[in-house]
C-alpha cells in the first residue's frame, strides 16, 4: 500500500497527543494532508475520514480513554483505512487504554497497523510535585518517529488494508471498569486573574464562563487542566491529593511501547 499523504487525528488538551501524532508524522515522512483537532467542542461535528493512512492520538485518564476524546472519535467514519494509534498516560499505567482505542477505531472503520504508548506531563503535575514533567520529551519523540517508520515499513509487506492482522496489544477485556465521576474543576486566583478569557476560549467542555469572575462548572469540567497550564497569568490551580499521590509513587521514568500487527 503506497499514500502521498496522511492525515493526523488527535484529542489534546494540553497538546502531549498533539505533539506524539506530529513525531509520528514526521518519522512517516509524507506530508500531512488533513490535521483534525478533536478538542475543541466547537469542532464535534460529523468526519468522513479520507482513505489514508491515519494518526490517532489521545490521553488516557484512569487506565481507560478519555471519555470525551471516545465521543468525539466516534462522529468519525473511515473506510478500511490503515492507521496508527496512540494513547499518552501521565506515567503512572495506560491498563486498558490502547486495546480500548485499537477496538473504537476498528468500529469506525480503521485498520491499526500499529501502536503506541507515550507518556505525558499529568495533568495533576505541578512545579512542586511533578509527574513526568516535561513529556513527551526529545527521547520520547524520537520513538513516536521510529514508531512511524516501521509502520510505513510494516504496510509494504500487505497488499490491501484487508490483509491486515488484528493489532495484538497489551490490556484486557473487558475493559476496567470506570469509577464515578467526582465533581471537581480548577479555582482561580482572583488576584492574578486579569479576565484575558484564555481559560474558557481553550476548555475543550465549555466548562468555564466569564462572568464577574472565572466561574467553573464542577460538573461539566474533565479535569484536563488545559486552562491551569496555559493560563497566561498562572491564575488557575487545582488542588487535589492525588497530586502528592502520583508524585510520591509514580517518579520513576517510564518508557514508550511500540506494539506492531504481524
Amino acid at each position: 500500500m503506497k499514500f502521498n499523504t496522511i492525515q493526523l487525528i488527535y484529542f489534546s488538551p494540553t497538546h502531549t497527543s498533539r505533539e506524539v501524532a506530529r513525531a509520528i508524522a514526521k518519522g512517516i515522512q509524507l506530508p500531512i494532508g488533513k490535521e483534525i483537532d478533536l478538542t475543541p467542542a466547537s469542532n464535534a461535528t460529523s468526519i468522513e475520514a479520507e482513505n489514508t493512512l491515519t494518526i490517532i492520538a489521545v490521553p488516557t485518564y484512569a487506565g481507560r480513554v478519555a471519555q470525551t476524546a471516545l465521543d468525539r472519535l466516534k462522529i468519525i467514519k473511515a473506510h478500511q483505512s490503515p492507521a496508527i494509534i496512540a494513547v499518552l498516560y501521565g506515567n503512572r499505567d495506560y491498563e486498558d487504554a490502547l486495546i480500548e482505542l485499537r477496538d473504537t477505531v476498528n468500529e469506525l472503520g480503521f485498520i491499526p497497523i500499529s501502536g503506541g504508548t507515550f507518556i505525558g506531563e499529568h495533568s495533576y503535575s505541578t512545579s512542586t510535585m511533578p509527574t513526568a514533567p516535561g513529556r513527551p520529551d526529545p527521547s520520547d519523540l524520537q520513538i513516536a518517529k521510529t514508531l512511524g517508520r516501521k509502520s510505513v515499513e510494516q504496510l509494504h509487506i500487505y497488499g490491501s488494508a484487508s490483509d491486515i492482522p488484528l493489532l495484538e496489544v497489551k490490556g484486557n477485556i473487558p475493559y476496567k471498569e470506570k469509577k464515578p465521576k467526582t465533581p471537581a474543576s480548577p479555582k482561580t486566583i482572583k488576584d492574578l486573574c486579569t479576565r484575558c478569557g484564555f481559560c474558557v476560549e481553550i476548555c475543550p467542555v465549555e466548562a468555564i464562563q466569564l462572568k464577574d469572575e472565572i466561574i467553573s462548572n464542577d460538573e461539566t469540567c474533565i479535569k484536563c487542566c488545559a486552562c491551569v497550564k496555559q493560563c497566561p497569568s498562572q491564575a488557575r490551580i487545582f488542588n487535589t491529593p492525588f497530586t502528592e499521590f502520583l508524585f510520591r509513587n509514580f517518579h520513576d521514568r517510564k518508557e514508550p511501547e511500540i506494539f506492531m500487527a504481524e
